[in-house]
């Protein structure tokens, strides 16, 4: 039987494998950043003061981090990137290496396979890093580079040691990160 006059809708065989992963990588980048925070909630002003010991310091830190990292990387890698406006050089670079690290770590479903063997995740880890690394180096930024890193770790652990974590919506996921080992004890 013929049906004239409908439309048909785009389904993923029109899209062809490319278009298929792009809208995968979209989702997946949605997700990603779907995991980031409140910039409200990390900034509330009342929030924050002094810890009472070194050891409140480090459970502060160490629950922020948890709660917070999406966050927090985003703030590391804004600082990276204003560093590098001065080198255009080194700010190709990181795009590229920013690109490559999408589409070989954190956009990939299925393992990365070479020449038929299974590359493990690890491996694609640590080689992105030094890759990514020798090759900022080689731009000559090396000093605006570890001073970004510096700059943005600094930021990222005073803002975690200052900020209380008791006013954290807690969920399954970092409930386990969020109690201190003094919490759970009492």
């Amino acid at each position: 039987m013929t049906t004239y006059g409908t439309i048909p809708t785009s389904s993923s065989s029109s899209q062809g494998p490319s278009g298929e992963y792009i809208s995968r990588a979209k989702d997946r980048i949605r997700a990603g950043l779907g995991a980031r925070r409140p910039w409200k909630l990390m900034f509330n002003f009342w929030s924050f003061n002094f810890p009472s010991s070194f050891h409140d310091a480090f459970g502060r830190v160490r629950s922020n981090v948890a709660y917070f990292r999406m966050n927090y990387a985003i703030v590391v890698l804004l600082i990276l990137f204003l560093s590098l406006l001065w080198h255009p050089i080194s700010l190709i670079v990181f795009v590229v290496m920013m690109a490559a690290w999408l589409f070989l770590y954190f956009l990939r479903d299925e393992p990365l396979v070479l020449f038929g063997k299974t590359v493990d995740d690890r491996v694609v880890l640590i080689v992105l890093a030094v890759v990514t690394i020798v090759l900022l180096f080689l731009t000559h930024a090396t000093v605006n580079i570890l001073v970004a890193l510096l700059i943005g770790v600094v930021l990222v652990i005073a803002h975690a040691a200052l900020r209380k974590t008791d006013d954290l919506p807690v969920d399954e996921e970092n409930s386990a990160l969020l109690t201190t080992p003094a919490s759970s004890s009492a």
